[in-house]
């Protein structure tokens, strides 16, 4: 792709050479499409009862639409060129309460058609962020969360578009092409012979369209994706960006993805808007073949000026049909692309619980690791972590110490049963974790993770988010052991402050402070503690490593060490090396057996 220097930037340019190419890309095969229609039916099926009664609307409509031009037909033959008008007035009276009919039959169905695509596709949404809250961590950790919000958004309202347009408009033209088919050939099978000349043609050139739509669609939508993926991900780590003056490499990657999005939906729609023009095109020789036909059989007295005027009505409404037919195709087929993307999140692997049973234990907080092997890529050849053992007793503090990529983070995640190991088994009071109920393990256990996260919500609710049927009384006891109660109530409206944009008119030591405090409320068994004090101010980090104390105090608690205080507080440090356990004890002891702990020991690095 090549690059032209604006005033503003690099504006991407395509060239015959790049298109060749984008043709010749290789598109992912899209799943049967009628499985997926099947699918949204399915969905659509639920409002069964309004379903029948906007059918109804449809026949009705369709019925009335095919009864008008005849009538006008009638009107013709056998009152204006007769020149009766004794009883015209009560015939055109039946004419204006047929159209009266139809524009009152056509507003009901789409009324009560909306309510149903929107009831279906509230239904796909909620089904839908139901089943993300059910997956496991694994799948988010490889995926962009903006590449979800596009399937969450974009993809749904394709589908909400198609159900709220193309529905009726689809079960129309079809009730209204074999209506007028069956009418016309009534009227004059050799007429109706020429009208249908043209179907051929329009198959021919529909299948020649549709063929590279329905790829350039279904590109479009990944392309959506990828594109809102990279821009949440830039969006969320900007203050990175510009530390390290990465803006021109990421304009050039922005450019790079809306490239792609640009070029697919830019033949995307130059595909399809061939459609229109070939129907308008065929539309008007079929009308054209059809007055020349009928006006020769007019001359030689075969059929009459009104029954002309009924077939050419009837003409133009076979092939209006059609037209809409073709027209909606596209949006069908975005909508399917947009719902395969949806549906194929749906038909991940949630999280099972396969407890022997489902009873709400009440933890100690014993923890076994008995011989663990862990990969979070089975291709990996080496594991994160291999055959660590290590028993803690109910209360007590180990620290996890080692280089970076050693293996601590990844034990709090098997311990949070993130993840499940390989190899071997952990215990939680003699309970292998396998047979403990998640939600048992996980509403007995806190996290106070080294960046935080708060959500856009009051003060209050951040901290009662560790048990939501907290009292305002456990909430603000909370808050003062965490020594967090000062600060909050120097905020606007104090507890009822509401925090925005992941806290961030907060400091990152009070972000910990309610943290801790979130954590307090839950009173958990079982601590998973990243301590997350550097870049802190000393008053702060007082404060903080206070606060961890009460927290930690009568709880098994595991911390990823980060500081030599927290490390001499311990009762319990394990050393972790390359994903191995390669020294374990009380400080005391690693000192006097002059290992890798004295070394770390020694240097201060922890």
């Amino acid at each position: 792709m090549n690059l032209i220097r604006k005033p503003f930037g690099y504006e991407p340019i395509v060239t015959r050479d790049d298109l060749k190419k984008s043709s010749k890309k290789k598109v992912e095969k899209a799943s049967d499409w009628k499985s997926v229609l099947a699918r949204i039916w399915k969905l659509v099926d639920e409002q069964r009862f309004l379903l029948i009664i906007v059918l109804l609307l449809v026949v009705i409509s369709s019925a009335l639409a095919l009864l008008g031009p005849y009538m006008i037909g009638i009107i013709i033959d056998d009152y204006i060129t007769k020149s009766r008008f004794a009883g015209l007035s009560t015939i055109i009276g039946i004419l204006v309460i047929v159209y009266v009919f139809l524009s009152v039959a056509m507003y009901l169905q789409n009324y009560w058609m909306i309510g149903i695509s929107q009831q279906t596709i509230y239904r796909l949404r909620t089904g839908l962020f139901n089943h993300l809250q059910k997956l496991p961590v694994s799948f988010f950790d490889k995926r962009q969360h903006g590449e979800l919000m596009s399937r969450m958004t974009n993809d749904i309202e394709n589908v909400s578009q198609t159900l709220n347009s193309s529905f009726i408009q689809v079960f129309s033209s079809i009730l209204t092409l074999v209506g007028t088919t069956v009418v016309m050939l009534l009227l004059s099978p050799l007429l109706t012979a020429i009208t249908l000349v043209i179907v051929p043609f329009m198959y021919v050139a529909m299948r020649w369209i549709t063929r590279r739509t329905s790829k350039l669609f279904k590109e479009q939508q990944q392309a959506v994706g990828e594109l809102n993926g990279m821009i949440e991900e830039t969006i969320s780590g900007q203050r990175i960006v510009k530390a390290f003056s990465q803006e021109s490499r990421m304009l050039e990657e922005f450019s790079k993805k809306s490239e792609r999005l640009k070029r697919a939906g830019f033949w995307a729609l130059i595909y399809s808007g061939f459609i229109p023009k070939v129907m308008n095109f065929l539309n008007n020789v079929s009308f054209t073949l059809v007055a020349a036909a009928g006006g020769v059989l007019a001359y030689y007295g075969q059929v009459t000026i009104g029954e002309i005027v009924i077939f050419t009505e009837y003409a133009r409404q076979f092939t209006r049909p059609l037209n809409d037919l073709a027209n909606q195709f596209n949006t069908v087929l975005s909508a399917i692309a947009g719902a395969e993307r949806v549906f194929g999140i749906m038909d991940e692997r949630v999280e099972i619980d396969e407890a022997m049973d489902n009873k709400d234990y009440k933890l100690k907080g014993n923890v076994t690791f008995e011989d663990v092997t862990f990969r979070y890529n089975q291709e990996e050849e080496s594991p994160t972590i291999q055959h660590v053992s290590f028993h803690v007793d109910a209360g007590k503090t180990a620290a996890l110490v080692g280089a970076t990529g050693a293996g601590k983070t990844t034990i709090m995640q098997l311990l949070a049963r993130f993840y499940e190991v390989n190899e071997g088994r952990i215990l939680i009071d003699n309970i292998p974790m396998a047979n403990l109920p998640r939600h048992t393990l996980r509403s007995q256990t806190a996290f106070v993770l080294q960046d935080p996260f708060l959500f856009e919500m009051t003060v209050k609710e951040n901290i009662r988010y560790g048990k939501l049927n907290a009292t305002d009384e456990e909430v603000l006891s909370a808050a003062k052991e965490a020594n967090a109660h000062d600060f909050i109530m120097k905020l606007p409206n104090g507890y009822d402050t509401i925090l925005t944009a992941d806290g961030g008119e907060i400091s990152q030591g009070q972000k910990q402070l309610l943290s801790i405090a979130r954590a307090l409320v839950a009173d958990p068994a079982l601590l998973l503690l990243d301590e997350a004090t550097s870049s802190i101010d000393t008053v702060t980090e007082l404060k903080i490593q206070e606060a961890l104390e009460r927290l930690m105090a009568g709880r098994t608690s595991f911390v990823i060490a980060h500081r030599l205080n927290t490390v001499r507080k311990a009762d319990l440090v394990f050393v972790m090396k390359n994903g191995e356990l390669i020294e374990s004890g009380s400080q005391e002891d690693l000192l006097k057996q002059k290992g890798k702990y004295f070394e770390m020991m020694t240097n201060t690095k922890i």
